[in-house]
C-alpha cells in the first residue's frame, strides 16, 4: 500500500473536512489529517497509528466502530474495502511512500 496513492485520498475524501486546522475534529482532538506528519503526530490524547500494529492503532479502532466514538463522526462508516486498505498500510509499517 502507498500512503500517497492509497491512503491520503481516503483521508481527503472522508476525513479532512473535520480533521484539518479549524475543523471540528481538529479542534476536539488536535488530529490533522492533511499530511502524513499530522497523521503520525496523532492527537493531543496520543498516537493514532502504531506502525506494524493495526489492531492496536486507535485509528483502526475508531474507523471499525470498536469504540464509543466512531469515525467518520456522524456519518456512515467507511466502506470495508477502505478500512482494509488502512489496516493493511499500517500492518505494512505505515510508511510515507
Amino acid at each position: 500500500m502507498s500512503y500517497a496513492e492509497d491512503i491520503a485520498p481516503i483521508f481527503k475524501g472522508w476525513c479532512v473536512s473535520c480533521h484539518q486546522p479549524g475543523g471540528q475534529g481538529y479542534n476536539a482532538s488536535g488530529f490533522d489529517l492533511t499530511s502524513y506528519d499530522g497523521l503520525m503526530k496523532g492527537t493531543k490524547f496520543g498516537p493514532m497509528v502504531l506502525p506494524g500494529q493495526p489492531d492496536s492503532s486507535n485509528l483502526v479502532v475508531l474507523i471499525q466502530g470498536k469504540a464509543k466514538l466512531q469515525m467518520p463522526y456522524g456519518h456512515k462508516p467507511l466502506p470495508s474495502c477502505l478500512q482494509q486498505n488502512i489496516w493493511t498500510w499500517i500492518f505494512q509499517g505505515a510508511k510515507n511512500n
